[in-house]
């Protein structure tokens, strides 16, 4: 293996930036059309102040899951409209539907998210989900998108949630290309990672620590702020070149295999990644400071800490165990780490941290009714 690093072909980021749509549209090609979430359909698309029916651009209105049940109806409609360029709109799964089937039908695509809840505008890779939500496979790309459009300000009008999680998600990139780079694993490249990838990896880690906080303040009174803009260029191009040129370990895994559980299909990904962290920091065997730092940020923020964050506080050791066993699969990231992973170790360390969020959710209970 050689060492391999892949970004987009152009990332443009700001207030007013969706402005640019028509003219990268142009460039790359000669019949365009969008693919919205219902949400950017409403709300994004009329802001654009561009007739895109006189432009002969039709628009497609995303049906909710990356499943080959969308990608086949929505690899019909390129063929009819004979499109050369394809735009994806909105959250994450609109964005991933659009690179896969761009990909397959062999044209570029230009990514717009609409939230800052993922890294994956940014990245040559995709989950495919079956129609019922639960995760099936990491579909790679030929390329990374041909363009990322990232307009601060209608990310900044979304609701907060969606900011924290792309935090959570962010969170688990330096934590994994580290992993990575101890045990000399392949990134998600097909290579090694390389020097730039591990030290945007560790940046995003870094100003996820000092702007974090700022930045969901901004966000919950839907202001842009500097912090703001930090942190949606930390969601969305740190994190997403950080984890394709430097790689996925345990945090992505526990993601994956939480999607087993039907109860936690209402949550976010990067809800369910940002616990992936936490566990993976006691399957890794962190040190007590690393560990209370991330939990601190976790608290700080809003991420979830324990198994009732995610919606499984209830759940039994057969179910915990399901989802061990899906983390730990062949060819799951989760195999980067140090030393034979087993579901049994995974199922410890989902539930070490559940307990200590528990606890320190307990003990801030404690300090709150003592200050009554």
């Amino acid at each position: 293996m050689f060492k391999k690093a892949v970004f987009p072909g152009k990332y443009i980021q700001g207030v007013g930036a969706i402005g640019e749509l028509p003219a990268l549209m142009d460039l790359l090609g000669k019949q365009g059309l969008i693919l919205a979430s219902p949400s950017a359909n409403d709300k994004v698309l009329p802001r654009c102040a561009v007739d895109w029916s006189a432009r002969a651009i039709p628009i497609e209105v995303f049906r909710g899951e990356c499943c080959e049940d969308e990608l086949s109806r929505l690899s019909s409609f390129i063929a009819q409209t004979h499109a050369d360029v394809l735009v994806g709109m909105g959250g994450g799964k609109t964005i991933d539907t659009a690179k896969i089937a761009a990909d397959r039908a062999d044209i570029p695509v230009i990514i717009v998210p609409t939230i800052a809840s993922t890294d994956a505008p940014c990245s040559g890779c995709a989950v495919l989900y079956s129609k019922d939500g639960v995760f099936d496979s990491v579909c790679y790309q030929r390329m990374n998108p041909a363009a990322v459009l990232v307009d601060v300000g209608i990310i900044a009008a979304a609701p907060t949630r969606f900011l924290v999680a792309g935090m959570g998600d962010a969170l688990s990139t330096w934590f994994e290309a580290r992993s990575c780079e101890r045990t000399q694993s392949a990134n998600e490249c097909g290579g090694y990672g390389t020097t730039v990838g591990l030290g945007i990896a560790k940046l995003c880690y870094e100003t996820l620590l000092s702007h974090g906080a700022a930045a969901k303040l901004a966000s919950e009174r839907h202001i842009v702020t500097p912090a703001l803009d930090r942190i949606v260029e930390t969601n969305i191009l740190l994190s997403g070149i950080g984890f394709e040129s430097a790689g996925l370990a345990a945090a992505h895994s526990v993601h994956n295999g939480l999607t087993a559980l039907a109860e936690t299909h209402s949550f976010y990904h990067g809800e369910k990644v940002a616990f992936g962290v936490l566990a993976g920091l006691h399957l890794t065997d962190a040190s007590a400071d690393e560990i209370a730092t991330v939990l601190s940020f976790c608290e700080e923020v809003g991420l979830p800490t324990t198994l009732a964050d995610i919606g499984i506080g209830n759940a039994d050791r057969r179910q915990l165990m399901e989802a061990a066993e899906k983390a730990c699969a062949p060819g799951q990231p989760i195999h980067h780490e140090a030393g034979v992973i087993t579901p049994r170790k995974v199922l410890d360390a989902m539930l070490a941290a559940d307990a200590l969020g528990q606890e320190r959710k307990a003990r801030r209970g404690n300090r709150r009714a003592g200050e009554r």
